[in-house]
């Protein structure tokens, strides 16, 4: 069976919620990255064996197979097919699964992967009525993030919103208020520096009359001191708020998948393994922990091996719950470059983020193994590790 490699993987700097990208439509957004992939490969879009794109909500503008709309767009011939997948937070990184196994099983030699979520754009939507003319209230959802139409037979202690879960995981691994603070603080720094920096310069791509000098949530102003005068956001008294969560943002992202050979240049990394792992809904957030070991021992490694990490921080005590259980993993060397709770989480695009920083690091270090980890609501994780 072939090999499949990371070749190439961009991304729009993220938008805050409402904010500069709030006007772009998410079909829009995945052209862009999409487009911008095959100019800076020189690729032939007409090769592309398959486009696969995740999505998290799918109620708005990108309701009907984002994947091929975004292709369209972006001028693919209509030869070229596309794939719309859901895998919640981590769909972007279930795309680039998808595609590894593609190109792996020689289904295609070429698989363009990646994800887009719009936010700020996710529609309010209202039950359909099994009456013709109701004539009670009708409840209205905001499709942007969280629970909504819940199933009334799933056990309530599930269905806790993912603020909750995260404030249950920094009680059961006894994570402090000041450990949170310390680590979003830090997440702020190193993506400040990073941008300043010129770190991420080769994997941004800019949205035409959107320009973004940086990912728009980064506060340099995020000190510990300041992060310590936020009230909790989902529980009286409790640990978790605003400054130690990752916000809700706009963005989009590529990585494009081939064999070997396939296309001109160096690939930046192999994809060496990869798992996806579940556990109780209410404690989704250390689901990542057991992907990455799984991942790991796929890939013939173990945690002595692992030179970077890049884990996908939805909440500061998810993440220090993951390292506390990570007990041979070095915390210095996750998220060097800080992550999502400074740079932004929408949900479809934020695997693909991930998994094209571990890569570009892998080819400005010129070798190494990065492991690609994120959680996802409702008990899941996904892990890639790539090699170089």
């Amino acid at each position: 069976m072939p090999a499949s490699f990371v070749y190439d993987a961009v991304r729009t700097p993220f938008g805050r919620y409402g904010k500069a990208l709030a006007d772009v439509r998410p079909d829009d957004l995945a052209a862009i990255v999409m487009r911008a992939t095959v100019e800076r490969t020189g690729l032939d879009p007409a090769r592309i064996g398959d486009v696969i794109f995740g999505d998290a909500n799918q109620a708005g503008e990108d309701n009907r197979d984002v994947a091929r709309f975004g292709a369209l767009l972006a001028g693919f011939p209509t030869s070229v097919p596309g794939v719309t997948v859901n895998r919640l937070c981590g769909s972007s990184v279930e795309a680039v699964i998808q595609a590894s196994r593609a190109v792996e099983a020689g289904d295609a030699d070429i698989v363009l992967a990646g994800g887009v979520e719009s936010m700020s754009r996710a529609p309010y939507v209202v039950e359909k009525s099994t009456r013709s003319f109701p004539a009670g209230n009708q409840t209205m959802w905001n499709t942007s993030i969280g629970w909504r139409m819940v199933n009334p037979r799933l056990p309530k202690e599930w269905t806790i919103s993912n603020g909750e879960s995260a404030e249950k995981l920094a009680g059961i691994h006894r994570i402090s208020r000041e450990e949170q603070d310390t680590f979003a603080a830090r997440s702020h720094r190193l993506a400040a520096r990073a941008w300043a920096d010129g770190v991420f310069d080769r994997e941004i791509v800019q949205v035409d009359g959107h320009h973004l000098a940086r990912d728009e949530s980064i506060r340099d102003k995020s000190t510990v001191e300041v992060l310590a005068g936020l009230r909790p956001a989902f529980a009286a008294g409790g640990t978790v708020t605003a400054g130690n969560s990752s916000p809700i943002n706009d963005g989009a992202s590529a990585v494009l998948v081939a064999r070997e050979g396939a296309l001109d240049g160096e690939p930046l990394a192999r994809i060496a393994g990869r798992a996806a792992f579940a556990n109780d809904p209410d404690v989704f957030g250390v689901a990542p922990v057991e992907a990455a070991n799984r991942a790991l021992a796929r890939a013939g490694r173990t945690w002595a091996d692992v030179d970077l990490v890049e884990l996908n921080e939805a909440f500061a005590a998810q993440t220090l719950a993951c390292l506390r259980l990570w007990r041979d993993l070095d915390p210095q060397k996750v998220n060097t470059y800080g992550g999502a709770i400074a740079m932004g989480h929408p949900l479809g695009a934020s695997g693909g983020r991930i998994i094209g920083r571990a890569a570009h690091e892998l080819a400005r270090r010129g070798s190494g193994i990065a492991v690609v980890a994120i959680c996802i609501g409702v008990g899941q994780g996904l892990a890639v590790v790539l090699q170089r």
